[in-house]
């Protein structure tokens, strides 16, 4: 019992993660406001305690043994957990804050930031962390806890979570101005069919979305070209490559500006929604999580719309996916 009191000091677990993190005694020293050798002591005792080493010296810093990279993964949840605890006992007298760990999908970025600068700026006591990545990374980070809170455009359904909808999220066919799909009379998806449509990889959002339209249509999706990011898109379909399936969040620019347009088939743009989303089994919900998903369900939809007049009067479809605002998957 003595031995695991010894290894589970706060300090000294604080001062390990720190290194193992910053990969350097030094680094880690300075973020501490400690000296190097404190630190070493520290990872010493440590060491000591466990009776295997955590870290190797190397001529660049320091490197993880085995021993060590097993305790990296438990002090980042213990810290995690304790520094949750610490926010949610000083709501209780009345000081908000936390740390908000934020994942979204790459086609959320063309919005998002400005969204959590507004939450930050109501609430100055919180600090945000956040990732932008493919959907499969989100979904893999928000299963491994990496994130509080993950922002896409449709709900993971391999595991139980909380999501809610928050805001519309308009995706649609688009071209050029000057390709021929666009002065074709009664455009309909059977003429998409046939053409090289750009879309993005498999498992991200869209291209699950654009593959469910065509699979209910009867139709075989005929792709042109695969690509990993929204921005190559759009500068491909720009050029006159081919069509192209997306969120008008990611083009209200080259929208606005003539460089793409809506194809005109029938209920294009197609209306999506915009979901929070969190782990279900999170008991209890930290208070700073609770309180953006609040943000976002009172807020979100407008404060988009601020960002982007271009849609606040969009041309919906009648053919919409909108499913109730809250529901667990």
């Amino acid at each position: 019992m003595a031995v695991a009191k010894r290894i589970m000091s706060l300090r000294k677990l604080q001062a390990f993660h720190a290194v193992a993190r910053l990969g350097s005694v030094t680094r880690a020293a300075a973020e501490l406001h400690l000296s190097q050798s404190a630190v070493s002591i520290q990872i010493g005792e440590l060491e000591a305690s466990i009776g295997a080493p955590l870290v190797r010296r190397t001529g660049r810093g320091v490197r993880l043994t085995e021993a060590g990279q097993v305790l990296q993964g438990y002090a980042d949840r213990m810290l995690n957990l304790w520094t949750e605890a610490s926010d949610e006992m000083a709501s209780f007298v009345g000081q908000f804050s936390g740390i908000l760990r934020v994942g979204a999908v790459t086609t959320a970025e063309f919005w998002l930031p400005r969204l959590l600068v507004t939450f930050v700026s109501e609430n100055p006591r919180v600090k945000l962390k956040l990732q932008v990545g493919k959907r499969d990374e989100i979904v893999s980070g928000l299963a491994a806890a990496e994130f509080d809170i993950a922002v896409m455009g449709q709900p993971p359904e391999e595991m139980a979570v909380s999501a809610s909808g928050f805001a519309k999220n308009p995706v649609g066919f688009l071209a050029a101005p000057g390709h021929p799909l666009m002065s074709q009379p009664n455009l309909t998806m059977a003429a998409l069919a046939d053409a090289r449509l750009l879309v993005r990889e498999p498992g991200s959002g869209t291209r699950t979305t654009v593959e469910r339209l065509f699979r209910e249509a009867g139709l075989r999706l005929r792709i042109g070209s695969e690509l990993s990011s929204n921005e190559s898109i759009k500068q491909m379909c720009a050029a006159g490559f081919g069509p192209a399936y997306l969120s008008l969040h990611t083009c209200i620019l080259e929208i606005k500006t003539g460089l793409l347009a809506l194809l005109p088939i029938p209920n294009n743009p197609f209306e999506r929604e915009w979901y929070v989303v969190r782990l279900a089994s999170r008991r209890p919900v930290p208070q700073v999580v609770a309180a953006f998903e609040h943000f976002l369900r009172a807020k979100g939809q407008s404060e988009i719309l601020k960002q982007l007049p271009a849609l606040q009067r969009p041309v919906w479809g009648k053919n919409s996916d909108r499913t109730k605002n809250s529901r667990r998957v």
